[in-house]
């Protein structure tokens, strides 16, 4: 299976794009390799990509300006569509830095090319709302997640939307988007395995 049937086969469960909406945005689409630590978009920047991820792992994350601790706030892995969303949706300077945690391949495409799309068929506008939804859900889901779950309920979850994370993660970076240090994500680790 090439890059842009995975790509196709996502636009199809996400919005139901059919084979000819997708055959419109295909020479839209360009293939790029981020290594391991390099910037899908900087602090500061706008973001004007939206990319899809065939292989790898990137995080989005905030450092502190003083201290340099790094939070990582989302994980996006394969299959997923990943963007600074706040950034990429108005068009503003994103407050985050999104990089790859590991070498990783994306499919990608500008936001003036997509904007085009919308203005040519209803289901790329129906999946511009699916994706500007999945972005709110998602943010909503790890915020009630902090405030309502355990750190054991936290990391089940986010086995679950990314299965193979451990191979391409360092644990702290783990840690940190659970909220938790690294001690208490082994004796999390720890436990689920004694189950």
């Amino acid at each position: 299976m090439t890059e842009s049937d995975h790509l196709q086969q996502a636009l199809s469960a996400i919005a139901g794009l059919d084979r000819e909406a997708f055959e419109l945005s295909r020479p839209l689409w360009k293939l790029k390799t981020y290594k391991k630590g390099e910037f899908y978009n900087e602090y500061q920047n706008v973001c004007r990509h939206l990319g899809f991820v065939i292989s790898g792992v990137f995080r989005i994350y905030r450092a502190d300006e003083k201290t340099g601790e790094e939070k990582n706030m989302l994980f996006y892995s394969n299959g997923q569509f990943v963007a600074s969303f706040k950034s990429f949706l108005n068009q503003a300077a994103c407050d985050y830095y999104t990089s790859a945690v590991s070498d990783s391949l994306i499919l990608y495409i500008h936001i003036d090319n997509l904007n085009q799309l919308y203005q040519q068929s209803h289901s790329w506008e129906r999946f511009g709302r699916m994706i500007a939804e999945q972005a709110y859900n998602q943010v909503m889901n790890n915020t009630e997640g902090f405030l309502f779950k355990t750190p054991e309920e936290r990391y089940l979850e986010m086995l679950k939307l990314h299965p193979d994370i451990f191979n391409a993660v360092p644990l702290y970076h783990i840690a940190s988007y659970l909220g938790i240090q690294a001690p208490s994500l082994s004796r999390i680790r720890k436990r689920m395995v004694g189950r």
